[in-house]
């Protein structure tokens, strides 16, 4: 008897180079609020480059985890789904109905499958809109977090399940969070470059801490929040209407898929052998 290994179940040296990657991805966002000289290109233009290898290296040490046929099936899918829809509702006012989806699949598949499926889905998009840059593996980090956050939500408070419309509550208020991140997140790595060295709002190099994040609150707010409150609302509405049913149908598939059930494989060979052995005494 074989056990079917659990969608997404990473290993020590997994986590370790998971953990590396994020700290690099996480400076690769805050650096504008540490980085002190006023002479930064070069280290502008190397936590550029450093994100997009710390994300190559996942990548690459992702695949090397022993996912079975199933897993990566319903990776496959669900990443393609998310990708199509991102683009339905992309230029207008942020609403991207894959967040809702994304979201949904962390929670029944877990951290870690939310995980890989925010890159594969922002990845896969990026083939379909076009949008391939340097901002595609910040935007693949962000979603991310974002699923892992997801599958980290807890399945039980105080030894009760969270289930019904009490777990329906905590994905609308997580989805609204979910979408202000993104914003945030993706504003972070543009601001620095967007306003040029003259505004008001501008990043200031080697400026003080305080300074540059009060610059920064103040151009998220006046330049991100008709993107990022329509997409909150979008994305909560989604979770309000469809969300029980999503959630249904990903669990019912969790449950057919067996994946923590054990396989048991018969030995079909000596069964063959034994029925011909007994058709030809019957004759």
């Amino acid at each position: 008897m074989n056990a079917t290994a659990n969608i997404m179940v990473f290993r020590r040296r997994s986590i370790m180079v998971f953990a590396i990657a994020t700290f690099i991805s996480a400076v690769g966002f805050l650096w504008p609020f540490f980085i002190s000289s006023p002479d930064n290109n070069v280290q502008q233009w190397f936590l550029w480059s450093a994100v997009p290898v710390a994300l190559a290296v996942l990548l690459v040490e992702i695949s090397n985890e022993r996912l079975d046929a199933k897993s990566v099936a319903l990776l496959g899918v669900l990443a393609g789904v998310a990708s199509v829809l991102r683009p339905l509702g992309a230029g207008v006012a942020g609403i991207e109905p894959m967040w809702f989806l994304l979201i949904l699949s962390a929670r029944v598949f877990g951290a870690g499958f939310g995980f890989v499926l925010g890159i594969l889905a922002l990845f896969v998009s990026a083939f379909i809109t076009g949008g391939f840059g340097p901002w595609l593996a910040y935007q693949m980090f962000a979603a991310a977090w974002i699923g892992l956050l997801a599958g980290a939500l807890p399945q039980r408070v105080f030894g009760r399940q969270v289930r019904g419309k009490s777990e329906i509550v905590v994905l609308v208020i997580y989805a609204i969070f979910a979408s202000m991140l993104f914003g945030a997140l993706m504003d972070l790595q543009f601001w620095p470059w967007a306003l040029g060295s003259n505004t008001q709002l501008s990043y200031v190099a080697g400026g003080a801490v305080f300074e540059n994040l009060h610059r920064f609150i103040i151009f998220h707010f006046a330049t991100s929040m008709a993107w990022d409150v329509p997409r909150a609302i979008f994305t909560s509405s989604l979770t309000i209407f469809a969300g029980p049913a999503i959630l249904f149908s990903l669990r019912r598939a969790y449950r057919k898929a067996a994946f923590v059930s054990p396989i048991e494989f018969g030995n079909f060979a000596d069964k063959t052998i034994e029925r011909a052995k007994a058709q030809r005494v019957q004759r």
